[in-house]
């Protein structure tokens, strides 16, 4: 990136997803269905074996959050859950919520600060690509069926 100031930040990482690593939600609630269950129970707190929940990015994300605060004019380029825990505190929304938030691939977020909170402005880039983007299922109990668990895959490409 020649020209450009620019830093990495290994803050910025996606979340671990631990045992469950590359894996698809198929293959997840295939092996570990009562994992997968106990992630959509409580997804924001939910701590995948050997790794992380939203709740502990949230709580990496902190000194880079104030950084961002502190500059003018940034791009920032991360992974999905990530950016869900930036836009959730830039945009004031609940930890619940922040599980959930639509972050649609290859498109820049821009969030413009006003009274009160922030715009939000998505620029696709016009490249197909899949939607990862999954609801919370209505049935979250252990012993639900695999049709329940993956009730709310987005569709396959």
């Amino acid at each position: 990136m020649a020209g450009l100031d620019y830093e990495r930040w290994k803050a910025l990482d996606e979340l671990d997803a631990g045992l469950c690593d590359a894996r698809s939600y198929e293959e997840i609630q295939q092996k570990h269905p009562q994992e997968f269950a106990r992630r959509d129970q409580d997804k924001y707190n939910y701590r995948y074996p050997m790794g992380e929940s939203y709740k502990d990015v949230v709580q990496r994300l902190e000194p880079v959050i104030m950084e961002l605060e502190r500059q003018h004019n940034v791009l920032v380029i991360c992974h999905q859950a990530v950016m869900r825990c930036i836009l959730a505190y830039f945009l004031d929304k609940p930890y619940h919520e922040l599980p959930y938030l639509k972050c649609p691939l290859h498109t820049v977020i821009q969030l413009t600060p006003q009274a009160y909170g922030c715009k939000i402005h998505h620029h696709a880039f016009g490249i197909d690509a899949a939607d990862t983007h999954r609801a919370k299922p209505e049935v979250v109990d252990l012993d639900r069926s695999s049709l329940d668990a993956l009730s709310t895959l987005p569709p396959p490409n």
